[in-house]
């Protein structure tokens, strides 16, 4: 083909081609069955629109060394046009005022053009000018796009508002309208959207992936079920289940969504990457989570203070302990001592060996010398022991968040039935370390809560610092273990809206080590790149979603439970202590349920001849020898020379038969 305005021919290529695996001789199914092959785009040199392969057909010029392209329609319009806004011929022509360098305007739809070719009036002096575009027949101009089985038009070439069924916005637009389905219409931005990208390119870095994101034209109810109801990575909103048609991108490799306007604007960022606080207005800030189970927040407060603590006077020394034995400091050299009455045995907190070993005031792991610990005999089977750093704990707390009408006075046992187990009033776990409580309103408070700072950061919302909240949230979801955060104190970003759990922030430390693993497991908010598969928790064995904060070791691919794994040294223990709670304790974190309990402490009873053993109930104990209900999943006595075995709370029924 000749045109007008190039000097060589023109000849004529097909983008689509047919799938060889359909035989249809109708002339819609062929279409249908059309499949694109790779992505091309060019402009089309009379209309300066895109041409790409949803257009199926394009002319371009003989000569490799040109690069004039025209659409299949503009360039077989007629040379003549009779147009009933002029009473005379209009002659397909160069336009003059082009050649000049300059742009002219469509009388048609009154827009400035910056092309060649228009069509003129060369009888008389009538100087309006028409687009070759406004002239061409609305059906010429259809595409054939994957995402939908007929052909699409564009039948009004001005702005119009409209939904676009891709994206799911109303905006004002260019539209795309099918030619048989009623109210099918798709935005001309959204149409052509490339079907795959890289993130960081599309954000300007702000986002980014390692593997490109595909286009997929639909996201079904299904595939987000399996997905565990993904939310998008850009903006963490929701996808909508019910709206399953509307277009997103995702990872072929991984288990990464995002919404379609999301993955292409640069401007969704949100603010979250804009640090809002400077490092030297905060030198003591506690940046969690803790590194590993060797930190907590009373080392973080207390390591390397000498004497008295700022929040008091007075010091709390070992010899002012409640415990009914004598305490010894174990370090480096009384361990060599002669005179020292404890086995040579004596070693530190190591979940790879299983050896457990908690301290009685914070009830976290002593993982270094030196500490303190019970002299008593062996056969008093006492496993008392604390932090040399949980010596200096303060006194009294006054003005505490979570009960600020009293003072709270540091308590070694928080008088709480016969094993002195209380229910937090900042975390609602339950604990049997040392407690701040006010006896007259009967609160009490675990001795991380006690000291939870007024100021964090953390690495699930990194560059935005997080304050305590005391506000009723029912709606509201926890960052790290995506339960609800409704009642008392919590950890909140004033600019962002977003909350933490006070024991998801101070008890899930960054790394934990594990006897079925050799490697550190760390934390992980999101799935795991290159890990598109389901996953399992290694020790309970139940699906983990991984949408929820959970350990992962990426060289073995081996995921855990992030209740599953604090603490957890046996493996005959049960793990999944919120398990029997359901709904109805959805509020609470989603931590190990008895964090802050320490278990293995001996009892005596009138009663049974055997001494027994505080531990959590497992499958394998059966019901309780009192109340005949299920032991499992609930903090037990256990006798140690036979199968008596009864709930913590019927113990005291023991005692009065």
């Amino acid at each position: 083909m000749k045109v007008l305005e190039h000097e060589h021919p023109l000849e004529l290529i097909d983008l689509q081609v047919k799938n060889e695996d359909v035989e249809e001789s109708d002339e819609e199914d062929e279409e249908k069955d059309l499949v694109p092959q790779d992505e091309f785009s060019c402009i089309c040199k009379r209309c300066n629109e895109v041409i790409n392969e949803y257009y199926r057909y394009y002319y371009k010029c003989t000569n490799d060394l040109c690069d004039f392209y025209l659409h299949k329609f503009c360039a077989e319009v007629p040379t003549t046009l009779i147009h009933t806004s002029h009473p005379h011929p209009l002659i397909l022509s160069q336009h003059s005022i082009y050649k000049a360098g300059g742009r002219w305007e469509c009388f048609y739809c009154r827009l400035k053009k910056r092309v060649e070719v228009c069509y003129l009036c060369t009888d008389c002096s009538w100087r309006k000018a028409i687009d070759v575009n406004c002239v061409v027949e609305v059906d010429k101009k259809r595409i054939y796009h994957p995402s939908h089985p007929h052909p699409l038009v564009s039948h009004i070439s001005s702005p119009i508002l409209c939904l676009c069924q891709a994206c799911g916005n109303t905006h004002k637009g260019i539209f795309f309208l099918c030619t048989i389905c009623p109210c099918f219409t798709i935005h001309k931005d959204c149409i052509f959207l490339p079907k795959s990208l890289l993130i960081q390119h599309t954000t300007n870095g702000i986002f980014r992936h390692t593997h490109p994101l595909m286009l997929s034209y639909s996201f079904r109810e299904a595939e987000q079920k399996a997905k565990y109801f993904p939310n998008c990575r850009v903006c963490n909103g929701r996808f909508n289940p019910y709206m399953e048609n509307f277009w997103i991108y995702k990872c072929e490799k991984c288990i990464y969504y995002v919404h379609l306007d999301c993955a292409t604007s640069a401007s969704r960022s949100d603010g979250q990457n804009v640090k809002n606080f400077e490092d030297v207005d905060y030198p003591n800030l506690p940046r969690l989570p803790f590194p590993d189970q060797t930190y907590s927040l009373p080392k973080h407060l207390l390591f390397k203070e000498p004497g008295p603590t700022a929040y008091v006077t007075a010091e709390v020394s070992a010899q002012h302990i409640n415990h009914e034995h004598e305490l010894i400091l174990v370090d480096t050299e009384s361990i060599g001592s002669t005179s020292l009455k404890i086995s040579e045995s004596i070693m530190c907190h190591n979940p790879m060996k299983k050896i457990e070993l908690l301290c009685n005031a914070c009830v976290r792991p002593i993982t270094e010398m030196p500490f303190y610990k019970c002299n008593a005999s062996e056969d008093e089977r006492c496993n008392f022991a604390l932090h040399e750093w949980c010596t200096r704990l303060p006194t009294k707390l006054d003005s505490h968040p979570g009960h600020s009408r009293h003072t709270l006075f540091l308590m070694s046992n928080a008088p709480c039935g016969f094993f002195n187990i209380y229910h937090c009033q900042v975390c609602f776990l339950q604990c049997n370390g040392y407690a701040y409580g006010c006896v007259r309103c009967g609160v009490y408070i675990d001795v991380n809560c006690g000291l939870m700072p007024e100021e964090i950061t953390h690495e699930s919302h990194p560059n935005h610092l997080l304050s305590i909240v005391d506000v009723s949230l029912d709606y509201k979801e926890c960052l790290v273990c995506s339960n609800k955060v409704r009642y008392s104190l919590k950890f909140g970003c004033r600019t962002c809206n977003i909350y933490i759990h006070p024991a998801c922030a101070l008890l899930v430390p960054r790394t934990i080590r594990h006897p079925y693993d050799k490697h550190p497991m760390h934390l992980s908010y999101l799935p795991i790149e290159n890990h598109k598969s389901e996953y399992f928790c290694e020790i309970c064995e139940l699906e983990l979603n991984p949408h929820k904060c959970f350990y992962h070791c990426d060289t073995c691919s081996q995921s855990v439970h992030i209740d599953c794994a604090p603490v957890i040294l046996q493996s005959e223990r049960e793990t999944h202590s919120n398990a029997k709670f359901g709904i109805l304790h959805s509020y609470k974190s989603k931590v190990y349920g008895f964090s802050n309990v320490k278990f293995g402490s001996i009892h005596k009873t009138t009663n049974h001849p055997h001494p027994l053993l505080l531990a959590q109930g497992i499958a394998n104990d059966g019901e309780c020898s009192v109340c005949s209900r299920i032991l499992r999943y609930d903090i037990i006595l256990r006798c140690l020379e036979c199968q008596f075995a009864i709930h913590e709370y019927c113990f005291e029924d023991l005692n009065k038969s």
